[in-house]
């Protein structure tokens, strides 16, 4: 194996860790691994997860969490940051009062439940994502659930999810893409910064094994920043990664099974 001369790209993931390494940080790492770029990681909270959900959670204090950030950007440096879970306001608030003095784009997956309907989020803390989060978002990726947590619209087709993005823009996140995956039909986002508009469109996996899909989806995204793409080539690239992720997804345990994250370095066939 020849050996590695140039430095990838660097990519933090402020998240929450799944003990069932299907979504979160696990997730995060994984995809950025397959993307090209070097992962790394500040822990907001500890799961017991698995394919039948969320067992128990424990957020991390605000001390360790601004620590595991400073000790990573001051020293080695990033190109670009992905948040996930972040559980309580408190941590909200430190993150995005962290994002803020970091010179890297952002992606905030505003992380409100898990695939199973698991709270992530403290319903007092959707106030700080509104107001300290989504103001320091290069782009923010809300799924047709956490919209409705946020702003109390409830998408139902596409003009739903125009409307949507108004909203969460209104936030104060550069772009947002709406993930339109759990509208009947095929699986539609729109990616938007209140001018230009990109819809996003892909075919429709017949498979259940999806979990981890808005953990992957933000960190390629990422990733994509970090690699010198503008949002949407990034953004394009993410989708089809994730289309390719799901359509690989297999199962384990008795439930929802992940995506696969590493399906684009595998020989086809």
């Amino acid at each position: 194996m020849p050996l590695r001369t140039a430095i990838p790209p660097r990519v933090l993931t402020v998240a929450g860790s799944d003990s069932g390494g299907g979504a979160g940080i696990q997730a995060d790492l994984k995809t950025m691994l397959a993307l090209g770029v070097h992962g790394m990681s500040v822990l907001t909270a500890v799961t017991a997860q698995n394919s039948l959900g969320v067992q128990g959670a424990w957020e991390l204090p605000v001390d360790a969490v601004r620590a595991q950030y400073r000790s990573v950007v001051d020293d080695i440096g990033v190109q670009a940051v992905k948040t996930g879970m972040l559980a309580s306001a408190a941590l909200v608030e430190t993150v995005a009062e962290l994002l803020a003095g970091t010179d890297a784009p952002v992606v905030v997956d505003p992380v409100g439940v898990s695939k199973h309907g698991d709270a992530l989020l403290a319903a007092e803390a959707l106030d700080s994502v509104r107001s300290a989060l989504l103001p320091v978002a290069t782009v923010a990726t809300p799924n047709l659930d956490e919209v409705t947590q946020l702003t109390g619209v409830r998408v139902t087709d596409e003009s739903g999810m125009r409307r949507a993005a108004g909203q969460i823009l209104g936030f104060g996140p550069r772009w947002v893409v709406i993930k339109g995956g759990h509208l009947p039909g095929e699986a539609v986002d729109l990616l938007t910064d209140g001018s230009a508009e990109h819809w996003l469109r892909g075919p429709r996996h017949d498979n259940r094994h999806t979990h981890g899909t808005g953990c992957t989806l933000a960190s390629a995204i990422a990733s994509g920043l970090a690699l010198g793409m503008d949002v949407p080539t990034a953004v394009q690239g993410a989708k089809t990664y994730v289309t390719g992720a799901i359509e690989a997804g297999f199962p384990l345990g008795g439930g929802i099974g992940p995506v696969d994250h590493g399906w684009v370095t595998r020989p086809a066939g």
